[in-house]
């Protein structure tokens, strides 16, 4: 494992957490460090990290992470997803929304409208070390790691995510929470 790029990576999050925080702006980790956030300590090398934000926050956000140093990279249209680079990490901020029922949707792009798993934002917060940071939950991110070949077509499902889904099911177990 890269112990110098995980630190790296550890202290982006720390400081959007930070910058976030600043601005009043929502942000859930997702993906694998959304997972290792959860069980307290980096299981695997991450290539990005990834996070989930209210599509409403993107300009606020943004100006937030160009302050900081942050480099807008090209990616999904902006209504979709904001794609930034510091220190040779890349961070995606995934958009969300709400639909007319209050349900946690898909922001924007092809699958605009979308609904995400239930519970997804329910206020869990995960920590390393001293380091704290909101989530999504792990039961979303079994969903969502079960579903994205289904759901992206074509796409086929990554070793890394059978791993973390038994990591994230034997966690759960763990605490007495029955996995999804």
């Amino acid at each position: 494992m890269d112990s110098e790029r995980s630190a790296r990576q550890l202290r982006l999050i720390g400081e959007t957490v930070e910058i976030s925080k600043a601005l009043g702006v929502e942000v859930w980790l997702r993906g694998g460090w959304a997972m290792d956030f959860f069980i307290g300590e980096v299981t695997r090398d991450h290539v990005d990290i990834d996070w989930f934000a209210w599509a409403e926050d993107a300009p606020a956000l943004t100006e937030g992470l160009l302050r900081s140093g942050y480099a807008p990279l090209s990616g999904p249209p902006a209504d979709q997803q904001l794609d930034f680079c510091k220190q040779g990490v890349e961070s995606s901020f995934a958009l969300l929304s709400k639909d007319r029922f209050g349900r946690v949707v898909v922001a924007g792009g092809p699958w605009a409208g979308e609904v995400w798993p239930e519970g997804m934002l329910d206020a869990s917060v995960g920590c390393i070390g001293v380091l704290r940071c909101r989530i999504i939950s792990p039961r979303a991110q079994i969903e969502i790691k079960q579903m994205m070949p289904v759901w992206v077509p074509g796409r086929p499902r990554r070793r890394k995510d059978t791993e973390d889904i038994t990591r994230l099911e034997a966690a759960l177990r763990e605490q007495g929470t029955r996995p999804a």
